[in-house]
């Protein structure tokens, strides 16, 4: 604990100081509700993502020994971008998947195989999961890093400065009550002796 002045102004101070974290404190605890809350619904959608593409995964596995073939897949579709706007959440800014701009490249379908349509289309998908996936990792991410600093804002203030606080405000009013005390008994010594001699 710091030193303290153990005057009015001071113990003016420290009051204000508690009425500030008494006030702060339940808007961390609401951000902390808020930051929780969203946290959990991003786990929710990474599931979802998650069993999103193990289904298309799945539908793969019957023509996978295909894919073996030296087609040049990895030419025919490329990821160009990954659009993306931001949100405000408790106070952090985001990113929000909005679209993955795939570039699929025109290719002769009388020189590849038939399945190469099929292979575009779910390579096409799973980039596109990937893309949105990574972004909510991302958004996780830094929800679960402010959280974090939330958190450890909680404990500050719960556990050090309003504890701490309130000590010196003890501290403050006891001297200050001892001082008063002490003035009224000189006064009263003061008026004794001023009265014995007249």
């Amino acid at each position: 604990m710091r030193k303290i002045k153990l005057t009015k102004a001071e113990l003016k101070n420290q009051n204000d100081n508690l009425k500030r974290y008494n006030r702060y404190l339940p808007i961390l605890y609401i951000k902390k509700q808020q930051l929780q809350k969203e946290i959990e619904k991003l786990r929710i959608e990474l599931k979802r993502i998650t069993f999103e593409s193990n289904k298309l995964r799945d539908e793969i596995i019957p023509w996978v020994s295909l894919l073996g073939e030296e087609v040049g897949l990895s030419d025919l579709v490329m990821l160009k971008e990954i659009k993306t706007s931001t949100e405000n959440i408790a106070g952090v800014v985001v990113p929000v998947f909005v679209k993955a701009h795939i570039d699929i490249e025109k290719y002769d379908l009388f020189k590849y195989p038939l399945w190469v349509d099929n292979a575009v289309g779910v390579i096409s998908k799973m980039i596109s999961f990937q893309a949105e996936e990574s972004v909510v990792v991302e958004r996780l991410r830094l929800l679960e890093q402010e959280l974090y600093i939330t958190s450890q804002r909680i404990n500050l203030f719960e556990k050090i400065m309003i504890p701490e606080t309130k000590a010196a405000i003890r501290k403050i009013s006891i001297f200050l009550g001892d001082q008063r005390a002490a003035a009224v008994g000189w006064a009263r010594i003061a008026k004794k002796k001023m009265q014995g001699v007249r």
